[in-house]
Parts: C-alpha cells; sequence; structure tokens
C-alpha cells in the first residue's frame, strides 16, 4: 500500500521538529504531494506532523494520472512515455504507477525524475486548514478520500 500526502499549511514559526520531518518527506512548500510506501517510520513522520498535512492511500489510476500531468523532470519538462523507455525499465507511465503502488519503485528510481509533484490549490478550495479531516477539515488521515483531492488539484 502506497500513501499519497500532501502539505496543506505552511507558516513560518512551525516548530523544529515538525520542519525537520516535512523536510525529510520532501514537503517544502503547501501544495506538494509525495508519494511514500507505508510502513512504521513513515506512519511515525506522519503523525508528527499531521497538523500541517493530509495523507491517505493513493489508487493506481490516481497516480498515473499525477505522474502524467504533474510529473517533472529535471529542466522542468514533463514525464513522457518515451522519456521512461530511454531513461528506465518501464515502457509506460501506467508502468510507473503500478510498480509504486507495489513497493517495487519510487519516483527517485527514474533518471532525472522529481520525487515532489507540485499541485495547484484544489478546485473549490479546501474544506478548512485548521481542522482535521474527521471535524470537517482537511488535515490528517483521509484513507481513499485523498483521490478525489488530487483530482482536484490537478
Amino acid at each position: 500500500m502506497t500513501y499519497a500526502v500532501i502539505r496543506v499549511r505552511g507558516q513560518p514559526d512551525v516548530n523544529y521538529n515538525i520542519k525537520y520531518t516535512m523536510d525529510l518527506l520532501g514537503l517544502t512548500r503547501v501544495n506538494h504531494c509525495i508519494v511514500v510506501p507505508e510502513n512504521d517510520i513513515v506512519r511515525g513522520m506522519l503523525q508528527k506532523s499531521k497538523d500541517y498535512i493530509t495523507w491517505g492511500e493513493i489508487d493506481e489510476k490516481t497516480l498515473a494520472e499525477m505522474i502524467r500531468i504533474r510529473g517533472r523532470v529535471a529542466g522542468d519538462k514533463t514525464i513522457t512515455n518515451t522519456y521512461l523507455t530511454e531513461n528506465s525499465n518501464f515502457k509506460t507511465v501506467n508502468d510507473v504507477a503500478n510498480a509504486i503502488i507495489c513497493n517495487k519503485c519510487k519516483m527517485k528510481d527514474i533518471k532525472g525524475a522529481k520525487a515532489v509533484f507540485r499541485l495547484h490549490p484544489p478546485i473549490k478550495g479546501f474544506e478548512g486548514n485548521k481542522r482535521s479531516f474527521q471535524n470537517g477539515g482537511s488535515l490528517g488521515y483521509r484513507g481513499a478520500k485523498i483521490n478525489e483531492l488530487i483530482i482536484r488539484m490537478l
């Protein structure tokens, strides 16, 4: 299983430990998204920074669409099927998405690919960036509903 993690809040006076954790994840700015495998270490990092991020289980279709639209390589060029065949063992974006979902590879395994997806702000906005998702906000764990948020942010 794989999590998609999106930074929702950004403010200058973040606690040092939380800021360091988000830097380790690669979430340095608002609306940045990363895809990480589910394990105990990542779960601990997500719990530490839960007041600034949202996360959930991403599906293969949404991940493939996100790689196709917002995936970038060095030089701010998009990731295409021709680029993948020349610089990796994969032939299509769907193959990459399937491998990432199955934890067989990561975005950094593709030569020149950036691990962070720079997304747009969501259409119709966030639900509110001060409360958890269970309380009507947009922070914390949201499960499979992360796919709806990502589609709104593409």
